[in-house]
């Protein structure tokens, strides 16, 4: 796929259009989900891009959630489980791939941080997802494509992640970002989580602040003066979230931005759980 240069994870409508054309056309990935339903099968069911494979967050993006405080519930996958589920949705190492979502990329972006962390070196994000697909009046199916058989076999550690303990360093001594809703952050509610509140030293970060009204990034320079203002890029930067899903979409953001970022994979859900962690909330606004 032709972008403005080889890094830059994010594709047009009109760019993948253009991708789906060439002699080596994406792989496309529906990894359409949202928190608390509903399974985005139905979705998918109803209609997708022609010739894109289901990916289910849950069961394909992720293990099983483990004890409380280990991993939190979006643990990284099994790498084996990982590597065979890609290979059966066609993913090889020379091929590209082309993940999308409902319209935002939150659960998009899970997909792209994957396949990089697990060494594949040529993954997009279609800005705005199935929404602008279908906006631009494109053709969408039912139609289930038949299992490919792929050859990429996972390489985990190209995109780098810090644990709790690292997560808490991070906080005093470089940019801990909170992917999560503001009023998360500040411990006003918590609706899934054990604890409210906020790791001690994170900044608040809402990924709703990386995209317009339509779900697509805002532009680069609109994102590099965002995060410039929070303290990325003058210092490392790491993310968290509640599992480990929108904090690659903030990820993502950053990377759109030039700015690299860390992962801490079990994130809010894992933090809280653990009582021998402490916790923060704020009255001001975040």
């Amino acid at each position: 796929m032709t972008t403005s240069h080889d890094d830059f994870p994010l594709v047009s409508v009109a760019g993948l259009q253009e991708a789906l054309g060439s002699a080596r056309p994406p792989v496309l990935l529906d990894v359409r989900w949202q928190l608390g339903g509903p399974p985005g099968i139905e979705d998918y069911t109803a209609g997708h891009l022609p010739g894109a494979h289901f990916v289910a967050l849950d069961a394909d993006l992720a293990a099983p959630a483990g004890p409380p405080g280990q991993g939190g519930r979006h643990p990284l996958p099994d790498v084996e489980d990982f590597g065979a589920a890609l290979r059966r949705f066609g993913v090889s190492a020379d091929r590209p791939v082309v993940v999308y979502d409902g319209a935002t990329s939150l659960a998009a972006a899970r997909a792209w941080w994957l396949l990089r962390w697990a060494g594949h070196r040529d993954v997009r994000v279609l800005d705005g997802g199935f929404a602008a697909w279908q906006a631009a009046g494109l053709p969408v199916t039912a139609e289930v494509p038949v299992p490919e058989e792929g050859d990429f076999k996972p390489v985990p550690g190209q995109l780098p992640t810090v644990d709790g303990d690292g997560a808490a360093a991070w906080a005093r001594s470089g940019l801990l970002l909170d992917a999560r809703a503001g009023e998360r952050y500040r411990g006003e509610t918590e609706p899934i989580d054990p604890r409210a509140g906020h790791i001690p030293g994170a900044v608040s970060a809402p990924t709703t602040g990386n995209v317009g009204p339509d779900g697509r990034f805002l532009p680069a320079p609109e994102l590099a003066e965002r995060f410039r203002a929070l303290g990325a890029g003058e210092q490392p930067t790491a993310v968290y979230c509640g599992s480990g899903v929108t904090a690659a979409h903030q990820i993502l953001a950053l990377a759109v931005a030039g700015v690299p970022a860390t992962l801490y994979p079990g994130s809010w859900s894992e933090w809280s759980s653990d009582e021998s962690r402490p916790v923060a909330v704020t009255d001001q606004p975040g």
